[in-house]
């Protein structure tokens, strides 16, 4: 008998960007800011004085470019594939989403704070959600989940956020705020053997 896969809204998540983005692709620009911010991209004056609050949820879907959709997607593939079966599909997606829009507002609070007019678009809030409840996940099982270990996660959590800081144009912000968003979830929601049980499929 076949195993169906642990990680299908992994999959499903990649699709949902893979094909929103090849679609606004066939309409404009997507490295075009004036036609990502009409097809929802975040704006701090369009959330806060037009409150377009909805903008939070749909950013989430968007990237500036290919190159930026692809190091999305394969992040978040690797992640999801490690994370997803051990926690179960409702709380990635909690996990998921409650990061991407909380590293959304920490971003926002930022650049009103400073007076900043960025737009903002990408999923890597999410995805550091997910990098962030992977690190816990591993710590609370002793350092170890497989053949990931609580020093290489640290290791990846260091590297991404250098990363980060040293390229121009990344939202750093909402990177930190959905690593942080995605432990606490993790540590809120997340019990050993809480994840989805396997279910064999049958052969005709």
């Amino acid at each position: 008998m076949n195993e169906k896969p642990q990680a299908q809204c992994t999959i499903i998540l990649i699709a949902v960007n893979v094909i929103v983005f090849f679609t606004l692709s066939l309409m404009g620009d997507t490295e075009d800011v004036v036609f990502m911010m009409r097809h929802g991209a975040m704006y701090e004056y369009l959330v806060t004085h037009d409150h377009e609050y909805y903008r939070l949820f749909t950013c989430m879907f968007l990237h500036f470019g290919i190159e930026h959709l692809l190091n999305n997607m394969v992040i978040l593939g690797a992640l999801g594939w490690n994370l997803e079966p051990e926690i179960g599909k409702i709380r990635f997606l909690a996990v998921y989403f409650g990061s991407g829009i909380a590293g959304n507002v920490i971003s926002l609070l930022f650049h009103a704070s400073a007076e900043q007019g960025a737009v903002t678009a990408g999923a890597s809030g999410a995805v550091f959600g997910l990098m962030g409840a992977l690190l816990y996940v591993v710590i609370a099982n002793r350092g170890r989940l497989g053949r990931l270990s609580g020093r290489g996660m640290l290791v990846m959590v260091a590297l991404s956020l250098y990363f980060g800081f040293a390229s121009s144009g990344v939202d750093n912000f909402a990177h930190i705020g959905g690593l942080i968003c995605g432990f606490l979830m993790a540590l809120i929601l997340y019990r050993k053997g809480s994840g989805d049980p396997v279910i064999p499929e049958g052969r005709r």
